[in-house]
């Protein structure tokens, strides 16, 4: 009798267990966030806090952890704001700040990456994503760019490069976003900030 009240003892605990884990425990998806990696980073005006999708997007996160690990975003800089108020003329409107080792650092930057589309990966340009700045496909280096708000334009298909295979999403915003708006309303000529705002260091921090 003692060991079958504690059989049922055992799966009343399991049965709750599986209950309170709620609908999303199966999903690979959300049990993959508790173990990405995150970096912390700081900057002139305040931190930011990135999760880096190494599951969805592994070129691109790597390409990425490799330049935080080897410290190379150190002393980098955030530069461009894009907001609906300085793209005049642009058919295609986008919302976005973007750093990294700049045009004058590229002896620093490493190989570029083949490009990962947001049709395989399943990372979309949403509020707080993080995706790799680039000109033509493969080209994506150290140059990167966090979305503010919304920006389904930069998807795989999406209107804003015209060869339609939009941009290297590769993980989001956890934390920080009104520091990202900030930086976006700084002032600027032609996009490009008039006082860049620095990043001091970007570390991980899990």
């Amino acid at each position: 009798m003692r060991a079958a009240a504690v059989s049922i003892a055992l799966c009343a605990f399991f049965l709750t267990a599986v209950v309170s884990a709620g609908p999303e425990a199966g999903n690979p998806r959300v049990l993959m966030r508790t173990g990405n990696p995150r970096v912390l980073m700081r900057t002139g005006v305040g931190d930011i806090i990135v999760e880096i999708d190494v599951l969805h997007a592994p070129i691109t996160a790597a390409n990425f952890l490799a330049y935080v690990d080897r410290g190379l975003f150190d002393g980098a800089s955030f530069y461009r704001v894009v907001r609906p108020d300085n793209q005049p003329g642009s058919p295609v409107e986008i919302e976005v700040i973007q750093g990294g080792l700049g045009f004058a650092e590229e002896t620093k930057a490493l190989a570029p990456i083949s490009h990962e589309t947001t049709d395989k990966t399943g990372i979309h340009h949403k509020d707080g994503t993080i995706s790799m700045a680039r000109g033509k496909p493969g080209s994506a280096a150290s140059e990167f760019f966090i979305c503010i708000n919304d920006q389904p334009e930069l998807d795989f298909m999406g209107q804003r490069n015209p060869d339609g295979r939009g941009f290297a999403a590769f993980g989001r915003v956890v934390q920080g976003m009104d520091v990202v708006r900030s930086i976006q309303r700084r002032r600027d000529r032609g996009q490009m900030l008039i006082e860049p705002v620095t990043i001091l260091s970007v570390t991980r921090i899990n």
